[in-house]
């Protein structure tokens, strides 16, 4: 890393920038030479100290001084891609402001995915990470100017050490052209090759020549000139290259169903584009992905990109019984061993945890699989914890777990699919002898249990804040105690 050039981008970089990389540096526990933050500041400006940590209210002098003290390869690339990755949003968002007089269709796609409200939670890509590359964003003239596009598509394999591996990714142009179209080598035993969903194995992938590293430099080239990423979904596309680029079109985004939900690509060629783009069970094709999202793009400032496009509801998507037989438990922190996991269903239930995807330093998640669907959707039910829904609409609970260390830990449990569904099945299973769906007593009875099953879901709810707030009162205590302990032996050394 050339520690002249990283100068000059602090240097030119906004007080904002600044602050964000300040607190982001703060937020991991990272250390210059001069050490933390604080330790910093306490050494720099003797005269306040670490009194006022907030880097947004201390000088810019400050900020910059401190961003220098970061020497080691590790430290100058942290601070080189957070600050990239910031200042190419923050010029973004200045150019959409000054063109919206004279915004290109392609422009305008881009900001509505920037304003989308599942942009910001979405596109929160940890660019500061070992392995990650920020694009480059040309000045404003150059910027507006270019209205050039390309379409992307990845598919990943589950690895034996729990992560994902990138294996093959395409590129296409407006014209659908291929512009890249390679398999890549994972570099490491795969456990699962995800084969019904991404159509790659053993024998695909055998003699896959390029490395992780060659697709990164490929895709840098072809985004070199400030051109728009096309996707679906593509923030998942951007965390399997492990590559930050500021101008995207999300395609999952800019059109608009009216339950609220993402559509799907498969719902989107359909309602569109007239054509069923894979039928039920077909494994995902790369490529197939990627001009699938071009053609949408295209279709969209071809019928005007703000004129709503209805979509058609899809049909209620099959889902074996093999898979209604498992909960995903995900968002677990690193600091939640598996065996911990069991403890959150009752012993009579026969589990198998199987993990699902892992983020390194960052947390897990896995699968727990019953016997049969019924056991399943039970063990959900009986766990204590605030009930929300995923992106998808889907049941899951927030869930405390206690760790031996005496702290709590929060999880979230997921069923792998919606109640809606869950409905539409029992309507279409036949009743049972001697039942009388007419019945209004049964009607009476039923409305009664869901008054019922609802107290139950609020006590659960209490309970489970409770528990979350002793647990909070346990660390503030604890943190007390520290405190005391370190003003006795200032007091001692005084």
């Amino acid at each position: 890393m050339d520690k002249n050039l990283l100068a000059t981008r602090i240097a030119a970089a906004s007080d904002k920038v600044l602050v964000d990389v300040v607190k982001l540096a703060q937020k991991q526990g990272r250390r210059g030479s001069q050490g933390s933050w604080k330790q910093f500041l306490n050494v720099y400006e003797r005269k306040f100290g670490s009194g006022f940590s907030d880097p947004a209210r201390r000088s810019r002098d400050s900020l910059v001084a401190f961003l220098q003290t970061f020497t080691d390869d590790d430290g100058l690339k942290f601070v080189d891609n957070v600050i990239r990755s910031l200042s190419n949003c923050e010029m973004l968002k200045e150019t959409m402001k000054e063109a919206l007089d004279n915004e290109s269709p392609e422009q305008r796609l881009v900001r509505l995915t920037l304003e989308h409200p599942l942009y910001l939670p979405k596109y929160a890509l940890p660019s500061f990470e070992k392995g990650w590359a920020v694009t480059k964003v040309r000045k404003k003239p150059k910027l507006l100017r270019c209205n050039k596009m390309l379409a992307v598509d990845c598919e990943m394999v589950l690895c034996k050490d729990g992560t994902d591996a990138l294996v093959r990714v395409c590129v296409v142009d407006e014209n659908l052209k291929v512009k890249l179209d390679e398999l890549v080598n994972p570099c490491k035993p795969v456990e699962d090759y995800r084969t019904e969903i991404t159509g790659v194995t053993a024998e695909i992938l055998d003699g896959a020549s390029s490395s992780f590293a060659d697709i990164q430099v490929s895709m840098k080239k072809l985004l070199s000139r400030g051109t728009i990423l096309v996707g679906h979904s593509l923030y998942n596309d951007l965390e399997a290259l492990k590559l930050d680029h500021a101008r995207v079109v999300d395609t999952s985004f800019i059109f608009k169903s009216s339950d609220g939900r993402s559509p799907s690509l498969n719902n989107l060629c359909k309602t569109v584009l007239g054509y069923e783009l894979r039928k039920a069970g077909d494994p995902h094709n790369c490529l197939d992905d990627a001009c699938a999202a071009m053609k949408l793009v295209l279709a969209k400032i071809e019928r005007g990109v703000d004129n709503y496009i209805p979509l058609i509801q899809p049909d209620v998507k099959i889902i074996p019984e093999t898979e209604m037989a498992k909960l995903l438990l995900h968002k677990i922190p690193v600091t939640v061993p598996r065996e911990k996991l069991c403890e959150l269903f009752p012993a009579n239930y026969t589990i198998e945890i199987k993990t699902h995807k892992v983020i390194q330093g960052v947390g897990y998640s896995v699968l727990a699989i019953f016997k049969n669907p019924e056991e399943a959707c039970q063990a959900f039910e009986n766990l204590i914890g605030s009930l929300e829904k995923d992106t998808s609409g889907r049941p899951q609970k927030l869930v405390a777990i206690q760790l031996d260390t005496g702290r709590s830990a929060g999880i979230r449990v997921r069923k792998m699919t919606n109640d809606n569904f869950l409905s539409h099945v029992s309507q279409k299973k036949r009743p049972f002898e001697g039942e009388d769906s007419g019945d209004p007593k049964k009607l009476k009875i039923d409305h009664c249990d869901d008054h019922l099953k609802e107290i139950e879901r609020l006590k659960q709810d209490i309970k489970t804040k409770d528990f979350e707030i002793t647990a909070q009162d346990e660390i503030i205590t604890e943190l007390k105690r520290k405190l005391e302990e370190k003003k006795k032996k200032k007091k001692k050394e005084c």
